[in-house]
């Protein structure tokens, strides 16, 4: 099982920065896009961090997992960055399967949308997902595919041209033992209930969410 994400935050720059950390009670299948503890296998905890819109570290996975460190977490895990302030996460539920979303859409983009001639300010959309069954590898890989369709959906639904950010990302997880779920596509046992929790996050965000930095006085 995966608990609910506590708020806390992390001294950068001079800064109480936010971020997001979830705790599984035991190892928990994965698969993820996030920069840190991407691809399939097992993890213990996700980590969600807010950072400046003018993020241009070229380490991410080594700065998530210092946090990762500072926050005493152990073993592999999962590491996303957003732009978005994570204290306004968004959790939806259905038939078991639990969804948090940190939605930023200021500027959504086409993906297959012809590079820009000048960099435009993004946001981006991190989604975790806790399925409550085991899911096979091909499952889970479309389960990451079954959520990024939903939130396409949900972007289109809210009146946007686009279908996401370019640095979004989607994490699901599930237990490691118990009958095995072979398909996780929007009409399979698992995806309907995961495509629809994940539509009714990004849609009860909406396209109004300030970067977090913009927040901040000066």
């Amino acid at each position: 099982m995966l608990s609910d994400p506590l708020l806390t935050v992390r001294p950068e720059d001079g800064r109480d920065v936010p971020l997001l950390v979830w705790r599984a009670e035991g190892p928990l299948r994965a698969v993820s896009t996030a920069p840190l503890g991407g691809g399939l296998g097992v993890r213990r905890w996700v980590v969600n961090a807010t950072v400046p819109m003018s993020y241009d570290r070229d380490d991410p996975a080594d700065h998530l997992a210092g946090m990762a460190r500072r926050l005493g977490l152990d073993g592999p895990g999962v590491g996303l960055l957003t732009g978005v302030d994570v204290g306004e996460v968004v959790t939806r539920a259905d038939s078991g399967v639990r969804v948090w979303a940190t939605v930023g859409l200021g500027t959504p983009v086409p993906a297959a949308a012809p590079a820009p001639a000048v960099a435009q300010r993004v946001g981006t959309v991190n989604i975790v997902a806790y399925v409550p069954a085991r899911l096979g590898d091909a499952a889970l890989v479309n389960a990451v595919a079954t959520a990024t369709e939903a939130k396409a959906q949900a972007i289109a639904d809210l009146g946007l041209a686009g279908t996401g950010t370019p640095t979004d990302a989607v994490t699901v997880l599930c237990p490691p033992d118990g009958p095995l779920h072979a398909y996780g596509g929007p009409r399979s046992t698992w995806g309907a209930p995961l495509a629809r929790a994940v539509h009714a996050a990004v849609c009860a965000v909406g396209v109004d969410t300030v970067p977090w930095s913009d927040r901040l006085p000066g």
